[in-house]
């Protein structure tokens, strides 16, 4: 069985990586998305173990302790990380597991897991990625200016990343991270065993 991998999906605000990730996830049913394990409490319809991993914070502590997130953080008054062991074994199992982070969240996998395949996100240019912020209609003037130079700090980092992939249509994006994936899942490194197979497979 072939090794699968982790596939880290992140990018500036406004360049439409969520709706990559869904519209990646509707086509694809072997591609499973990681669930993060989180301190707040759980709303309505929400399921532990299928939304997230819902525990409190002592419990969440213990687990920072102890090594077991390739990234976390606190955001708005709540933890939230990715748990080590639930990635580990899916791609032990040969998955392809999927995880839309921040560009800060994916450097803090990147150092924790070096094998992980990072993909950037980007828009077709910064003028279309202000236009994108803005329509969106749910942040003030001071949130779209703060989130726009944030993009552009995000930008610098982009090296850091083992593809990008622009965003203007959202199928073309789409096909291009499926290229990817296709392209990982052939590498040699993931099918060690790959020659027996061939061979064992011509033996009369």
């Amino acid at each position: 069985m072939s090794k699968g991998f982790l596939l880290i999906i992140s990018g500036p605000a406004g360049t439409g990586k969520g709706t990559v990730c869904k519209e990646l996830l509707e086509r694809n049913k072997d591609i499973l998305y990681s669930i993060s394990a989180t301190t707040r409490k759980p709303r309505t319809g929400e399921v532990d173990g299928v939304n997230y991993f819902f525990i409190d914070e002592e419990e969440f502590n213990r687990r920072i302790q102890k090594d077991e997130f390739l990234e976390y953080a606190y955001v708005h008054t709540n933890y939230y990380g990715t748990p080590r062991d639930f990635v580990i074994d899916k791609i032990d199992n040969g998955e392809t597991v999927l995880l839309e982070i921040d560009v800060q969240g994916a450097l803090q996998v990147k150092k924790n897991y070096s094998e992980a395949v990072l993909v950037f996100i980007l828009p077709p240019t910064m003028e279309e990625l202000r236009d994108r912020i803005v329509k969106r209609g749910t942040e003030s003037e001071e949130d779209i200016n703060r989130r726009f130079e944030n993009a552009f700090k995000e930008l610098k980092y982009i090296e850091e990343y083992d593809y990008f992939v622009i965003n203007d249509e959202i199928q073309d994006a789409v096909l291009d991270v499926e290229t990817i994936i296709k392209a990982e899942r052939l590498k040699v490194k993931r099918n060690s065993n790959i020659t027996d197979k061939i061979i064992s497979k011509g033996a009369r």
